[in-house]
């Protein structure tokens, strides 16, 4: 993320953090307090140091919070691939690493986007491609397939864990679940005959079996491509 660097803080200040140490301890407040609750006084608070130490490695909040969920992404690309594994398990495998890195910090799930341009989204969407490489589809398709497998991995993971501004700050998931069921419940069974029939699978279902369930389909598809 483009920035201007600001003049470094007296005393040498700045050299006492590296912006891994920045945006580490970023990461725990933003699992303590989430993204609403980051401030930059409580980070300086936290390493003990100035403002103008921070301003040195991020120019904002907003782009702090962005390396810090690529950091909690590049967690989830720790595993040396395998090269003589099958390349659509591994898919499978990283995919599911990812959704699980993302589950276990909430407040990074919406912030992976794409295109990617941050260190360790590249790493994903390299990794993705380079595995889509060894399936042995066609060398046009390798970008399309590519893509189209991280916009779901990043995409539905955040569209899952953190559906954004429709969760209001004080409403859990359980709590958001049982009221959109109850909205479900109150339509018309002759316009809406599938949703009146699951408000129970919606209320108790399990995120992470729905976002394997759509993998597997996607992966199926690759298979016999």
């Amino acid at each position: 993320m483009p920035r201007t660097r600001g003049r470094a803080p007296a005393g040498g200040r700045a050299d006492a953090l590296s912006k891994e140490i920045v945006v580490g301890a970023a990461v725990e407040l933003l699992d303590e307090l989430g993204e609403r609750g980051l401030t930059f006084r409580l980070l300086t608070e936290r390493l003990n140091t100035g403002a103008g130490a921070l301003y040195w490695h991020v120019a904002n909040k907003d782009e702090l919070v962005a390396l810090a969920a690529d950091q909690v992404l590049g967690d989830a690309l720790t595993a040396t691939p395998d090269p003589s594994a099958d390349a659509t398990a591994e898919l499978r495998t990283l995919a599911l690493a990812v959704f699980d890195a993302l589950d276990r910090h909430q407040w990074a799930a919406s912030r992976v986007t794409a295109p990617a341009t941050l260190p360790n989204t590249l790493r994903l969407l390299d990794r993705v491609g380079t595995l889509v490489t060894r399936t042995g589809l066609p060398a046009e398709r390798h970008f399309a397939v590519a893509t189209a497998i991280f916009n779901y991995v990043t995409g539905v993971s955040a569209q899952i864990i953190a559906p954004g501004p429709t969760i209001g700050a004080t409403t859990d998931r359980d709590a958001y679940l049982a009221q959109t069921a109850e909205h479900w419940a109150k339509l018309d069974p002759a316009d809406h005959p599938f949703l009146t029939r699951v408000t129970a699978d919606l209320r108790d279902h399990d995120d992470r079996d729905q976002f394997t369930t759509g993998l597997d389909l996607l992966l199926a598809g690759l298979r016999t491509t």
